[in-house]
């Protein structure tokens, strides 16, 4: 369904899987998987303009000192998911990627340091370090960046686009 549709197609073709390492992407595809849960993928996309309004473009330092009020207007954002438990999760889960500056210098390179690990090494190291992030989250949000394999079958045209950019699961593989 993804190929040629006019909302899922182009975000299978240039974003699912492909690797990334810019804070303000990585941060907007952990918010999105976080709050696609329980919810279909279209809808999220769908919202993904109001999104990136609404949680600043995705700035972490901006996210990371939203306040009550912040918290309030977010609330009565119709055009986001609007759960309390996601939103909350979103301004704590900037903290904390802030707070990854100092030891590790970046989230990208927090995730670099703990590649590779299971899928339940991974959900647990998440569980550890951030909100509202479960087996299904922790897995979506890593094969979209392309630590784990699976975004794309072989046959598909974007799996070799994303190959020559040697993603992390195709370097512990070769390696």
């Amino acid at each position: 369904m993804a190929p040629g549709h006019p909302v899922h197609g182009p975000y299978h073709d240039a974003e699912y899987g492909f690797p990334a390492n810019d804070e303000r992407v990585l941060f907007e595809r952990l918010m999105l998987e976080i709050n696609q849960a329980g919810l279909s993928w279209l809808t999220i996309l769908n919202k993904r303009a109001a999104f990136r309004a609404a949680f600043a473009d995705f700035e972490v330092d901006r996210v990371a000192a939203f306040g009550p009020s912040d918290f309030d207007l977010l609330l009565a954002d119709s055009g986001i998911v609007r759960n309390r438990l996601k939103i909350a999760a979103a301004i704590e889960n900037a903290q904390r990627i802030r707070a990854l500056r100092e030891p590790y210098g970046s989230f990208a390179q927090w995730l670099d340091a703990h590649h590779p690990r299971s899928i339940e090494a991974w959900t647990q190291l998440f569980r550890n370090t951030f909100r509202f992030t479960g087996g299904q989250i922790v897995g979506e949000f890593l094969t979209s960046l392309g630590y784990l394999q699976g975004a794309h079958e072989p046959d598909c045209p974007v799996f070799a686009r994303i190959a020559e950019l040697s993603p992390p699961w195709a370097r512990t593989a070769a390696g």
